[in-house]
């Protein structure tokens, strides 16, 4: 099958057959400008292909077998650490992590708490669910 020549299908291809699951728009800047980019990703997010989880940060997405609305493909964990990597915010083990891990707790970590270096402004989350953040040293 023929790839389209389009910007559309460029992206298209790109996020089907990429690694990532998170992308924000300068992963695409190389094919196109920051508009024509922005307005083929809305289109996707329309189609399903993508779900928006914060300013700027697309994860791809699968279709729930529950309600058949588009959903992230991985947890809100694992896509907040990844779009994190992306924007170059060190992250580290939450406090919750580290005294389950040492022991000193029982309490499971529930994974919405993400530890982090820098300072973070966004809020990552999809459908009213949203990881918070804990600023680490060290």
């Amino acid at each position: 099958m023929p790839i389209k020549q389009t910007l559309e299908g460029k992206i298209r291809y790109r996020i089907k057959r990429g690694r990532d699951s998170v992308y924000i728009p300068p992963d695409f800047f190389d094919l196109s400008d920051r508009d024509q980019v922005g307005r083929v990703l809305r289109q996707l997010i329309k189609e399903g292909l993508l779900v928006k989880i914060g300013q700027g940060i697309y994860a791809r997405a699968k279709q729930s077998s529950l309600t058949g609305k588009p959903v992230p493909e991985k947890d809100l964990r694992s896509l907040a650490l990844e779009a994190l990597k992306k924007l170059g915010i060190k992250t580290a083990p939450s406090s919750y992590e580290k005294a389950y891990n040492a022991g000193r707790s029982t309490q499971v970590p529930t994974g919405r708490v993400v530890g982090v270096k820098d300072r973070v402004s966004r809020r990552i989350g999809f459908n009213g669910r949203y990881i918070k953040y804990e600023h680490v040293t060290g």
